[in-house]
């Protein structure tokens, strides 16, 4: 297949730009669209707190199988119009391939039996975890652990997944590091240079499963960067106009996904999810206050504002009043989804007025959520776009967020501490000192960037 590229955005009008509706929606093959006019509920579970062995496997298959027994009985029961479900594969059913496969075939079963009996379509997303952040992995692109992601991708493919999907960690070596000492330079070089390194030998390989096996090759997400940011800067440990630059700057690295093959539905713990959707036309999975279960945010309504699959993040198994955890996220997640599709069968109009209210409850009080915002995410992505690399295009990036954060505390439409408009300063200035040299800016960061977590040579450095 072919490189995609994207010179201009897949939307030429904000009007075209909401819930539910994509400009290339996805086709499963039980006929399911995702995009396609609906936003559709995706749930995403885990298991309780248990040890995963060899000798453990038959209880945690039996877990599996009664959380998503219980969620396709309780989607019917709420005539739900379709369903998506997300395993998020554990560590060690990813080191172990044979055990991620059995969990696709206990889960695919019942879904299947479900759609058959009672007819709720439904479709799978697998992602296996990425256990290249083991410091005994030998390489990014080669070796035991690169294997192993292989093999479950490829082996849960031809047990029933529908959506192939992975939150990569290429430049987490040393984005963990940026994150911690707010260096938005070692953050810049991570996620332009590394990131989108890794992301392309990722997602060509991904790509070629999918075409082996008739499965669909859905898309990245940088929670392991934006994400990561995000929650320390709810704790306080890190500004949350870092943490939302750091959000903008991972959607170069996620777009290459798109252009090596992946056609959506985006994963859900990407919030850059939004700015996928505005340059590609694809349809993105978002979370907001529905994922409270797994964890704290500022974006809890303008995440729907655009998503076309409404997920919980992710819940354990666990025992709640009003039922098992994973049942309770679902109900939750369809009552979303069925306020917003009678928003949208009323008329273009009201879904519209309803994306507006999801926009406008958040925006003003966190950078987090303004950059979030369509018509913001419709301006920085034509600077994106304007890059000619996916270095300049991440540094674009940065830079058109800090001057919409500016424009917008300015226009009194953002409400910040004066600490956080600095920290807009410390980072443009340090941006504004940074070569345009991809080449010499390269060198100068790996000879900076020593430490033991990151190792050139795995990345063919």
């Amino acid at each position: 297949m072919s490189k995609q590229s994207f010179s201009s955005l897949a939307y030429s009008s904000l009007d075209q730009f909401v819930y539910g509706s994509s400009l290339k929606p996805v086709v499963c093959k039980n006929g399911l669209v995702i995009g396609g006019g609906q936003i559709l509920p995706e749930l995403n579970f885990t298991l309780p707190d248990m040890l995963i062995t060899e000798q453990t496997m038959p209880e945690v298959l039996k877990q599996y199988k009664g959380i998503v027994e219980d969620a396709c009985k309780r989607a019917k029961e709420l005539s739900a119009p379709g369903l998506v479900v997300e395993v998020e594969l554990l560590p060690p059913t990813t080191y172990n391939p044979g055990w991620g496969v059995e969990i696709t075939k206990v889960v695919r079963t019942v879904m299947y039996d479900y759609e058959q009996k009672h007819g709720l379509k439904s479709v799978l997303r697998i992602t296996p975890v990425d256990i290249r952040e083991d410091k005994k992995s030998p390489h990014m692109w080669d070796g035991s652990h690169w294997n192993a992601i292989m093999e479950t991708f490829e082996g849960c493919a031809r047990e029933g997944a529908d959506l192939l999907s992975i939150e990569s960690i290429g430049g987490k070596d040393i984005h963990d590091d940026a994150i911690m000492y707010c260096d938005i330079v070692k953050s810049l070089f991570a996620l332009s240079v590394l990131g989108t390194k890794d992301m392309s030998r990722l997602w060509s390989s991904i790509v070629d499963i999918a075409g082996r096996t008739g499965t669909i090759p859905a898309g990245d997400t940088a929670c392991g960067f934006g994400n990561t940011a995000m929650v320390l800067a709810d704790k306080r440990y890190v500004p949350k106009t870092f943490a939302a630059i750091v959000r903008v700057m991972t959607v170069v690295r996620s777009l290459v996904a798109l252009e090596e093959g992946a056609v959506g539905p985006h994963k859900d713990c990407g919030y850059e999810g939004v700015y996928i959707k505005a340059i590609t036309g694809t349809p993105i999975s978002m979370e907001g206050k529905s994922s409270a279960c797994a964890h704290l945010s500022p974006v809890g309504n303008i995440a729907a504002a655009v998503a076309d699959l409404w997920s919980n993040e992710s819940v354990q198994n666990i025992k709640l009043l009003g039922g098992m955890a994973p049942t309770v996220s679902l109900e939750q997640l369809v009552y979303d989804c069925r306020l917003m599709n009678t928003a949208a069968k009323a008329g273009k109009a009201q879904a519209l007025l309803l994306r507006d209210w999801l926009t406008e409850s958040d925006s003003s009080l966190d950078p987090q959520a303004y950059v979030l915002r369509p018509d913001v995410a419709f301006r920085i992505s034509n600077e994106i776009i304007k890059g000619d690399s996916y270095f300049a295009k991440t540094k674009n990036a940065a830079l058109a967020a800090i001057a919409e954060l500016r424009q917008a505390v300015a226009a009194r439409q953002l409400v910040i501490e004066d600490k956080e408009v600095k920290w807009l300063d410390k980072m443009q200035s340090q941006l504004e000192q940074t070569t345009d040299d991809e080449e010499a800016f390269t060198s100068s960061m790996i000879q900076s960037c020593k430490s033991a977590k990151f190792v050139p040579a795995k990345y063919d450095m």
